[in-house]
């Protein structure tokens, strides 16, 4: 089961630039950190940073994820990872979800700290419990692979479950991947071909690719070879490279 995390800004994207300016200046925080992730957009990190860490020094909470997301992704400034992660915490302690997973992603994996399963389950578990879809995935992760937890496919399933469920689309990849193999559950390849296509939907390139697999060998749907070609198509798109391959070879075979 591949894990994909994105630590991605966060804004409400609907006020113009110039309206939020506006509003930043007359004191709305939130305006300030929807600002910066336009400028985020238009890739000017340095105007970005300035209204996040307004925002932030306000006591706005996503402002705060998103200063740590530019610093965790060298986002026109030095990647530092301690900035990051007291930024996330900062975020976290204020009831940010995303900075809650965020500062569990850098425990999980190790970056500028300690390696720590245990930081990085309770961190997930915080943000999963408050709503947060990418948290709840990511607790997933960890009970599929045995990761600081015992390998629980049943506990999978359910955050699997819980993330699909807030449209987060490896979390719908993921939890096809536990029914098309029975982990956990009843194999069953028509709900692993429904969660397929959710995350298909959701441009997740496993999705796509398990999807294109299906079509392709035949497996709990007709064998289509056409279907099979432009999921595994749009799987090469979003950069899964075996989706590459087997598309080049359905290609080469005149489908």
């Amino acid at each position: 089961m591949k894990k994909l995390l994105c630590l991605a800004l966060l804004g409400a994207g609907i006020l113009g630039a110039n309206e939020l300016e506006s509003q930043c200046n007359q004191g709305d925080f939130e305006a300030c950190s929807d600002l910066g992730v336009e400028y985020a957009k238009n890739q000017d990190y340095t105007k970005a940073k300035e209204y996040f860490t307004k925002a932030c020094d306000n006591g706005n909470a996503t402002g705060c994820n998103n200063l740590g997301v530019v610093y965790a992704n060298e986002f026109g400034v030095k990647q530092d990872y301690t900035k990051a992660r007291e930024f996330y915490a900062k975020a976290c302690n204020n009831g940010d979800t995303m900075g809650c997973s965020n500062l569990g992603f850098l425990y999980e994996k190790g970056l500028g700290i300690k390696q720590d399963y245990f930081k990085a389950r309770e961190f997930y578990a915080k943000a999963c419990n408050n709503g947060n879809a990418t948290g709840c995935f990511n607790l997933g992760i960890l009970y599929a692979n045995g990761f600081g937890v015992k390998k629980d496919y049943i506990k999978a399933k359910e955050y699997f479950t819980k993330a699909c469920d807030g449209e987060n689309a490896s979390g719908c990849s993921n939890l096809g991947v536990v029914y098309a193999n029975g982990f956990g559950a009843k194999q069953d390849y028509a709900k692993a071909i429904e969660l397929y296509a959710k995350g298909c939907d959701g441009n997740d390139a496993m999705g796509c690719y398990n999807l294109g697999a299906l079509y392709n060998n035949g497996q709990g749907v007709r064998e289509n070879k056409i279907k099979a070609k432009e999921y595994l198509r749009k799987a090469c798109n979003l950069g899964e490279h075996n989706g590459c391959s087997h598309y080049e070879i359905l290609d080469e075979q005149g489908f």
